[in-house]
């Protein structure tokens, strides 16, 4: 287990023309090294990477409000966001058009496309409004909605898995082969409000992050509920006796989309890699003075963006003019991102 003094971060590529404001969340195609960026400018923007980490602006489209999510289409020729102008949108990447094709009564805090059969997909909206809601593009209104006990806070789409984390710690678990009906609904493992959720890639079960400082790692099936663990992350422990622990809200969690291995990112400024198999990290690195709302890996593992911006977690009276808002990107190492060979402590 190794927290670095960050030596290996000094040659992080700083993306170059990175939103106006906060960054919310961040996606990268499937197919090749685009990185669409959604922030709290109102705008959405998507970068090339070049193999050389110089990035390069390729679109840009608006909505009438911070934008909270964006997620690319699997064969990577549209990407969706969703904002708090209640409005879900879809960019074609061929036609370089975006057009609004989603609504909720309320801000719509994450978007997902899932697999609707024989090659097709629909947009999975999750909203304050308390629903899912499922969108075919053909059409005006919803082909289906997904009532849910409270506001979608996070949300995730794996295979036919699909995991909302909503307001008062409910976790509500779907298959997405019967979207209309949730298949589990549970009480979040972690005390505190859930923050973010992320699907094993493999789609067996889920990790959840929340505002003190836990992260879980849970299965979906009974048959494997003794592999369920918490642990504790992004929480500094003071010298002196008798002192509280700083405690951080874990605001990103993101798998490796080959080994299976995953990171976490807060509001301290920090982000560690681990492995849920051996319950190990592999890797963490010291806070970088600016928290880290957003984290993503690419299509194949290669490249991990961290977002330096404001979380809002303090209020807005802390987001100042001289408060960081960049985007990096870090070159993977094999002992980052690697499972531990097994019997290995």
């Amino acid at each position: 287990m190794s927290v670095n003094n960050n030596a290996d971060l000094k040659n992080d590529f700083e993306l170059s023309n990175p939103p106006e404001d906060s960054i919310s969340d961040m996606a990268w195609s499937s197919q090749q090294d685009f990185l669409a960026v959604a922030s709290w400018d109102k705008k959405m923007r998507i970068y090339e990477v070049l193999s050389n980490g110089q990035t390069i602006g390729k679109a840009m489209w608006e909505h009438e409000a911070p934008v909270l999510s964006c997620h690319w289409s699997k064969d990577g020729t549209k990407v969706a966001s969703g904002g708090a102008d209640k409005a879900g949108r879809i960019f074609d990447i061929a036609s370089g058009q975006s057009q609004q094709v989603a609504a909720h009564d309320a801000p719509i805090k994450s978007v997902r496309w899932i697999d609707a059969g024989q090659g097709g997909s629909l947009l999975a909206t999750g909203s304050w409004d308390k629903t899912v809601k499922y969108w075919d593009l053909r059409q005006q209104s919803p082909v289906a909605t997904l009532n849910l006990p409270e506001r979608v806070y996070a949300m995730d789409v794996v295979n036919q898995l699909m995991v909302v984390g909503t307001a008062e710690r409910h976790i509500c678990i779907v298959n997405l082969s019967n979207p209309t009906n949730i298949y589990k609904t549970l009480q979040s493992p972690l005390k505190w409000q859930t923050r973010t959720v992320a699907c094993f890639p493999n789609g067996s079960g889920y990790a959840v992050g929340s505002i003190e400082g836990r992260c879980a790692i849970q299965y979906i099936e009974d048959k494997d509920q003794s592999l369920n663990f918490s642990f504790k992350c992004h929480r500094e422990t003071p010298s002196g006796v008798n002192q509280p622990a700083q405690v951080y809200a874990v605001n990103a969690l993101s798998f490796h989309p080959l080994h299976g291995t995953f990171s976490t990112a807060g509001s301290d400024g920090s982000f560690h890699f681990w492995d849920k198999d051996s319950k190990h990290r592999l890797k963490g690195y010291n806070p970088l003075g600016a928290t880290i709302p957003c984290t993503a890996f690419n299509h194949n593992g290669t490249i991990f963006a961290y977002a330096l911006s404001y979380d809002w977690s303090k209020g807005y009276q802390t987001n100042t003019q001289q408060y960081p808002n960049k985007i990096m990107l870090h070159a993977t190492k094999d002992e980052e991102v690697k499972p531990r060979p097994k019997g290995k402590r």
